[in-house]
């Protein structure tokens, strides 16, 4: 693979800063797991990613996209080609009258707390959602019975190709965890949200409420990435998992937590290997006691 070529290349247009040769990714996902990449990349503005996607057509290296980690788990021998995190510089947001406009990078916590201090409501229930406003979007990320496709107007992406488009929020088919974003070949780049003007101190009563409730049932203290299953029709995961008979179950770091079951904890130094022959236990042990078969809902990536 043409690693060191693509490199000069993109340094060449990218600063050299962002541009992470032999980078582990357990510094970039919130498992706090994870092999080395290639490279990573962060990009600060649209024509960056422009050019990735360009250098690695022509280096034919093959490239992924990732937000702030927080639902990523990748392989104990990582990610060849390059990665583009989006978070940390692609970040920037503004505000005007009930909108607000706002690159992927950002993170939804910091979105929510801008729009609480415009005096806007509506997003209050991301305020304890740790991913970035890119991947809310293709996965429709929700909690407390709100979720992206209540307040998205419009979300402007970029194809493999470098050409932009615009999909307004019919044309997106947000669903339960998906939309049309969901698996195809489009980097969100920016997001337009349609908010309305709000009582700040209602709002600011209702984000604390929601923290006091992530606080008291989530293992928010141990690296994790967020909850491992979507939510079965008419069960909850963490419930299943609980009457299984599996909360607190570990292999070797990775333990199934003891606050919420639908959570996987990493108590120091979980391999990947072993969050993943986890996950396999509780599908199985689950399908066995209560007949419903699982499906995990973090994203897995990388060599095995």
């Amino acid at each position: 693979m043409n690693i060191d070529n693509i490199y000069h290349d993109l340094i060449a247009n990218i600063p050299a800063n962002q541009v992470l040769m032999n980078e582990p990714m357990k510094n970039h996902t919130s498992f706090k797991i994870g092999g080395p990449a290639d490279i990573v990349v962060i990009p600060s503005q649209v024509e960056h990613i422009r050019h990735i996607m360009m250098s690695c057509q022509k280096w034919n290296v093959p490239f992924m996209i990732m937000g702030n980690g927080s639902n990523l788990l990748v392989r104990d021998k990582g990610i060849r080609g390059v990665v583009i995190k989006m978070s940390g510089l692609f970040n920037r947001v503004w505000i005007e009258g009930a909108c607000i406009r706002a690159q992927s990078g950002v993170l939804l916590s910091v979105l929510s707390r801008k729009a609480l201090k415009a005096g806007l409501a509506g997003l209050e229930f991301a305020s304890g959602i740790p991913g970035t406003l890119g991947g809310a979007i293709a996965m429709n990320a929700g909690a407390y019975g709100g979720e992206m496709k209540d307040v998205v107007d419009w979300v402007q992406v970029i194809d493999f190709d470098g050409k932009l488009y615009i999909y307004n929020n019919d044309e997106l088919q947000f669903g339960y965890r998906t939309s049309y974003i969901q698996g195809k070949p489009l980097i969100v780049t920016e997001v337009n949200l349609s908010l309305a003007p709000g009582n700040p101190e209602e709002s600011k009563a209702f984000i604390s409420e929601l923290t006091r409730k992530r606080q008291e049932k989530q293992p928010l203290s141990l690296p994790s990435a967020g909850s491992v299953f979507k939510r079965p029709e008419g069960y909850y995961a963490g419930r299943l998992i609980e009457c299984a008979g599996l909360k607190g179950y570990r292999i070797g770091d990775a333990q199934v937590s003891e606050k919420h079951a639908g959570f996987i904890v990493n108590l120091g130094e979980a391999t990947a290997k072993d969050v993943i022959t986890l996950i396999e236990t509780i599908k199985q042990k689950v399908k066995e006691v209560a007949g419903v078969e699982l499906e995990h809902e973090i994203r897995i990536v990388g060599e095995e």
